[in-house]
């Protein structure tokens, strides 16, 4: 029997709980409005609560997660509320021609925002494209984690298949989702500062 040889990497260990904000008031909003608008580059991700009925149409997205070199700031936009406070910082940071938004896999993403949220984001880099050397397939966050840094991204199935429309998300959920943005980032930080031959 062989063993797949990413199972041998050490695991990535990601951005911690206390690095993380989920902004639902419009002072948290206008914090993480500066702090975002201070940034060159962001990693960006949503999440939607997933579909499972034929001809269902998804609702998303529910969470969009935005990142900066040392915080990951999360939006639900599952409620009208929510989607309010979002839409004060999300609109000027995801439609910014100044910021790099970089992310994988980004494009079911910019089209539920342009959607849902009417935000038509801009000088957006999607990473599973960029990175690629040649291979036929796009390279996902969980690849580019063990090229670039030897290590493991955990990706569990049943939390990405979780319901990320509730009002609470658990602590496990919060670290997913903030990890998708903020190793986005990572991974670009290290990709222009390490360029290929």
């Amino acid at each position: 029997m062989s063993v797949d040889p990413d199972e041998l990497l050490p695991p990535y260990v990601g951005i911690q709980l206390a690095d993380v904000r989920i902004v639902r008031t419009e002072a948290e909003a206008a914090a993480a409005l500066s702090a975002l608008s201070e940034a060159d580059v962001i990693g960006f991700d949503t999440e939607s609560k997933p579909t499972f009925a034929k001809g269902e149409v998804s609702t998303g997205p529910h969470l969009v997660q935005l990142a900066t070199d040392r915080m990951a700031y999360l939006f639900q936009t599952a409620s009208t509320a929510g989607s309010a406070t979002a839409l004060i910082v999300l609109k000027p940071v995801l439609e910014s021609d100044r910021i790099l938004k970089v992310g994988f896999g980004l494009g079911d993403d910019v089209r539920r925002l342009r959607a849902k949220l009417g935000i038509e984001p801009r000088n957006v880099l999607d990473l599973s494209t960029a990175l690629r050397r040649g291979e036929r397939n796009s390279l996902g966050a969980k690849s580019a984690v063990a090229r670039f840094f030897g290590q493991k991204l955990q990706k569990s199935r049943r939390i990405t298949t979780t319901n990320w429309a509730m009002p609470r998300l658990s602590e496990k959920q919060v670290l997913y989702a903030a990890d998708d943005a903020h190793v986005a980032l990572r991974i670009y930080r290290h990709w222009r500062a390490n360029p290929p031959d």
